[in-house]
């Protein structure tokens, strides 16, 4: 995880804004639910970020507190951020919260216009301070109520430490009118914070929800075959594209890695969007998982929000590869598909063309961080969903590495992690970054430790992040010098003047998902149930990347271990546990079947076994966990239990 200091030039979004009317705090929440001028550049406007990033290129991103402020003050309080102009602080984000107190200077440096605990920025104590802004999952705590001030802001810490955090801004052009952020808020912006609560709060929610002036639907009925292309919308004049649904009469799963979403603009060569349907929607590895404000699915239903202005026609296209060279198995799929538009053509002068961009490296190059998106032309980054997976069996070490944009050729923003980056934060600790969970802009694609893979998404809807001439937005593999072995797979959202190449496009070997043949259980971050008497102590012991387990057993004792992140097949069983004087016996069951004779793991002094293999076991979806029972001879009591292995045959 990783302090940085760096303004992003942005282009063009429309004078009027700024010289004709004051902008307010209203104005700014309206982004949350009115996706209109999602696709308008920005014009003259600077992005900066304030991170906890460590300079030296190592892994120090705040766990020393080294880079964590801009200056300490004589008192001691520390400078998180100070800034002169006219702007908003956009997201304010931290896994390490404190209970000291923040004083906000908003275009005063002597007097702070509100304090509130660092904490309460992210609880719901303190209106308006509340969700779904302002809240914390995933280990992330995270703020993106709009603070905007005239003429400069100045963020202290009455404390002496300050660890990790970003804080991300906009600066407006001189001249710009804006109406500082005070307590209590308006009526308006009470209004406008209520609606984004009511409308986020929707389960699905629809295009009626966004959009409240005339659309037009066009619905069609597909009988999807392999090889076979489908037409889903076409228009020969100019107009933008809505928002589109794609809905499936079954789960498409895997299949959808198969089925690759196109999008083509007024005649270009290079399609805007060509990616298989599965990553666009924010699949995790042949699984419906994202169901994010702007794309989403559940495995059937699949919508995507996101505005597409056209200057002349549009096409959007389906094609269904044949899987792995053509798998006789797989037969047609219906679809019912909905694309909702109008005929407001493209502002060319005001507007980027939505654009995807799909990148997949397996091996991610050794000593290089991983492509998210390289893009030339003037627009600005609206998003990204990111599935990464390890190479080497284990813990998710490849997620320590820190995403960093280059705008215009300089590098303008580096992050401190990447699970950082999607607003989460301390992978593998348990409630933390542990699972998937799926927020509005944010989110965990999947995690699973066994399967050493991972993956998350976030959309920049009030920050997105504006370039002149070029913009290449990286994240590392591991924690330093890109050396973790990685397969990463990612879709990048975002608005452009032009169309870009596309390094690569899907084809049976590229869409292929990763399937590890060795596996790592650590218990102390797997599902378990346990019977009869028993005492349970997790402490760090081996290099395993996990805590090793101590337990004080009975007679008779169990602990059952879920294998339900397990891909069905037949495995061999490997243990890395401690032999010990005063060790109980145990054998390996898997339901009512013993898997093995009883073991005994006594030993004159306590010695570890790495890796000791003990039995075979077939994995099925009605079948999958296995246990451990016990006998305690002449009170021997003890297991230690540091890691369970599988390696498919």
């Amino acid at each position: 995880m990783k302090h940085l200091r760096y303004l992003i030039i942005g282009l063009f979004l429309p004078q009027i804004i700024f010289a004709q009317q004051k902008l307010q705090l209203k104005d700014l929440l309206k982004n949350f639910y009115d996706f209109s001028a999602l696709p308008q550049y920005l014009s003259n406007v600077n992005i900066g970020q304030e991170s906890t990033y460590d300079r030296t290129g190592g892994n120090n991103d705040g766990f020393n507190g080294t880079y964590s402020f801009v200056r300490r003050n004589a008192d001691s309080t520390l400078v998180l951020l100070d800034v002169k102009g006219a702007g908003v602080i956009n997201r304010i984000w931290t896994p390490t919260p404190t209970d000291d107190s923040l004083d906000f200077y908003i275009d005063n440096d002597a007097k702070p216009s509100f304090s509130i605990i660092y904490r309460d920025l992210f609880t719901g104590k303190v209106y308006p301070f509340v969700a779904p802004l302002c809240a914390n999952q995933l280990g992330g705590f995270y703020c993106y109520l709009p603070i905007p001030f005239a003429r400069s802001c100045k963020i202290v810490l009455r404390g002496k430490r300050a660890e990790f955090h970003q804080i991300d801004y906009h600066l407006y052009p001189k001249g710009t009118a804006v109406k500082p952020f005070s307590l209590p808020l308006q009526e308006d912006e009470k209004g406008a914070l209520e609606t984004i609560k009511t409308l986020w709060a929707k389960t699905t929610p629809g295009v009626h929800d966004f959009y409240q002036t005339p659309f037009t639907t066009a619905t069609k009925e597909i009988a999807l075959k392999p090889s076979q292309t489908a037409l889903l919308f076409e228009a020969t004049t100019g107009g933008r594209i809505i928002g589109f649904e794609i809905e499936s009469a079954t789960a498409l799963d895997e299949l959808a890695k198969n089925m690759d979403l196109r999008v083509t603009y007024d005649g270009e060569q290079t399609p805007a969007v060509y990616c298989p349907l599965a990553d666009y929607f924010g699949y995790a590895f042949g699984k419906a998982s994202m169901k994010g404000l702007m794309v989403g699915a559940d495995g059937k239903k699949h919508y995507s929000w996101f505005p597409m202005p056209f200057d002349k026609s549009a096409k959007i296209e389906l094609v269904y590869r044949s899987a792995n060279g053509g798998d006789p198995s797989i037969g047609t799929v219906n679809l019912l598909c909905n694309v909702y538009s109008t005929n407001q053509k493209r502002d060319a002068a005001q507007e980027g063309k939505f654009y995807a961009y799909w990148n997949h490296e397996n091996p991610v190059p050794t000593g290089k961080p991983y492509t998210e998106l390289q893009a030339n032309g003037k627009g600005h980054f609206v998003g990204v969903a990111l599935q990464a997976q390890g190479l080497v069996p284990g813990i998710t070490g490849f997620f320590e590495g820190d995403d960093s944009t280059v705008v215009d050729g300089q590098m303008r923003m580096h992050g401190t992690g990447s699970e950082d980056s999607f607003n989460g934060g301390w992978y593998a600790l348990l409630d933390r970054w542990d699972a998937a969970m799926s927020l509005p802009l944010s989110g965990s694609l999947t995690y699973s430790i066994p399967l050493s893979r991972t993956g998350g998404y976030r959309f920049y809807i009030s920050d997105k992040v504006p370039f002149a001439k070029s913009f290449l937005q990286t994240i590392e593999h591991g924690p330093e010098h890109n050396a973790w072995p990685s397969d990463y797979t990612s879709v990048s959202y975002y608005y452009c003047d032009q169309s870009n190449t596309q390094i690569i496009i899907p084809n049976a070997e590229n869409t292929r998902i990763y399937m590890p043949d060795t596996l790592q259980i650590f218990p102390q971050l797997a599902y378990t149930a346990m019977d009869n008497f028993m005492n349970v102590e997790a402490k760090w012991t081996y290099p395993t990347s996990a805590k090793t387990m101590f337990y004080t057993v009975q007679e008779n004792s169990l602990i059952k271990m879920s294998l339900q992140d397990i891909p069905e097949g037949k495995y061999t069983m490997f243990l890395d546990y401690d032999k010990g004087p005063d060790a109980a016996d145990f054998s390996l069951w898997q339901r009512q079947t013993a898997l093995t004779d009883w073991m005994n793991a006594n030993a004159n002094k306590t010695e570890r076994v790495p890796m000791q293999e003990v039995c075979a076991i077939q994995i099925t979806n009605l079948n999958n966990s296995f246990s451990f029972h016990f006998k305690t001879p002449e009170g021997k009591n003890k297991f230690t239990l540091n890691r369970v292995i599988l390696v498919r045959e």
